[in-house]
């Protein structure tokens, strides 16, 4: 099962504030424990939203919004995508994470969906086209 682990935002994380060298360096040991336990696929810090944009999807209208965005609570600060047993995994090894914030902090657990959770709806022509571009993704960023 793959888990996206979603760092919530801070206010001081909204404001910029970069971490201490020793976060950093707990952060980086704890990310070398989830590779060497072989569930780490991905995980990145984000900028603030001051630097981000939200476009709204309304039919056939698209109308973007530049950051900041308000409710800091509501909003995502990093992430990382693992490859785990179980959701009681995942939230074990979340327990382990240093406080990725220097203030009180929250981490959200979702699970990511696999082409088996949308049953007959993924076709096997979307199945296949799903693969190829998965293929194709791995190909040209190895």
């Amino acid at each position: 099962m793959r888990f996206m682990i979603l760092v919530k935002a801070s206010r001081d994380s909204e404001a910029g504030v970069m971490p201490s060298e020793k976060l950093l360096t707990e952060m980086g040991a704890y990310n070398d424990e989830l590779v060497k336990a072989g569930i780490l696929l991905a995980g990145e810090g984000l900028h603030p939203s001051s630097r981000g944009a939200r476009v709204r999807f309304s039919g056939t209208s698209r109308t973007v919004t530049n950051g900041p965005f308000p409710q800091t609570s509501e909003l995502v600060a990093g992430f990382w995508l693992w490859q785990v047993d179980s959701m009681a995994q995942a939230i074990e090894w979340v327990k382990r994470c240093p406080n990725p914030m220097l203030e009180d902090s929250e981490i959200e657990i979702r699970q990511v969906f696999g082409a088996e959770d949308f049953g007959a709806e993924m076709t096997p022509e979307l199945l296949a086209q799903e693969q190829r571009q998965r293929d194709a993704i791995a190909a040209k960023h190895g």
